[in-house]
């Protein structure tokens, strides 16, 4: 993350809490088709093993910034 510029870094951060709707700090499977509605679930499955680094189910702010960043 440090070689993101404070902008980029800021962008993302909005980025991932208009989609962190419970604001835990994480996205969810439930978040992110709430946010994205007709993303197909084979994308969703594709983004959860891209995504997903730890496996835990869902996504954390540190694994957005490596996906998008």
């Amino acid at each position: 993350m440090s070689e993101l510029s404070g902008e980029r870094l800021a962008e993302l951060r909005q980025s991932f809490a208009s989609i962190d709707v419970s604001g835990d700090g994480f996205i969810s499977q439930e978040e992110f088709l709430k946010h994205f509605p007709g993303l197909p679930a084979e994308a969703l499955g594709s983004l959860e093993q891209t995504a997903d680094a730890d496996g835990d189910g869902r996504i954390s702010f540190e694994e957005f910034v490596r996906l998008l960043g």
